[in-house]
């Protein structure tokens, strides 16, 4: 892809880490630069302020916001800034990540934070560079193969079960 496009993947703990590998890796697939930062919405809230005020003066067209537990993190961020904010609620021993979940969706008037399901993070990778394909049309016959490519998987799968089962 020929224009530079930014996203931030952002998470309040480094716990996170493993459930965001996935995200990251489908951004990178799609060509989306990636900036990584671990923020705590309680425990660094100056920085989470910082960060999104320079959102978009440092090129990020959207943040990826990912948290367990009280998980503020994408509402914080969404506060200071206008670009699109994704909230990725994260399971936890707490709920199992209801909690994080209700966090998120729960915004008051004004603040919108889209949120996908708990653990997501394919579908918030997804979903941001569907909101980066609004200005960038590149991404949209990107987008279109990635599709294309699921149903192939799907239509794979379901001769390998039928065959299979004709075998039982």
């Amino acid at each position: 892809m020929s224009t530079k496009l930014k996203a931030a993947v952002v998470m309040g703990s480094d716990s996170d880490y493993p459930i965001l590998k996935n995200c990251i890796k489908t951004l990178k697939q799609f060509e989306i630069e990636t900036e990584i930062h671990v923020i705590s919405a309680h425990r660094t809230p100056y920085r989470a302020e910082e960060f999104a005020r320079n959102a978009e003066k440092n090129g990020i067209g959207v943040i990826i916001a990912a948290a367990g537990k009280a998980a503020h993190l994408a509402g914080v961020l969404a506060a200071y800034t206008v670009i699109p904010v994704i909230g990725l609620p994260i399971k936890s021993s707490t709920m199992d990540g209801l909690d994080s979940l209700l966090s998120m969706v729960q915004m008051p008037k004004g603040i919108p934070v889209a949120t996908v399901a708990i653990n997501g993070a394919e579908n918030a990778a997804l979903l941001a560079i569907q909101i980066l394909s609004l200005a960038h049309p590149e991404l949209k016959e990107a987008l279109n193969v990635h599709r294309k490519q699921m149903t192939e998987e799907i239509i794979e799968k379901d001769r390998r079960i039928k065959a299979e089962a004709e075998s039982i």
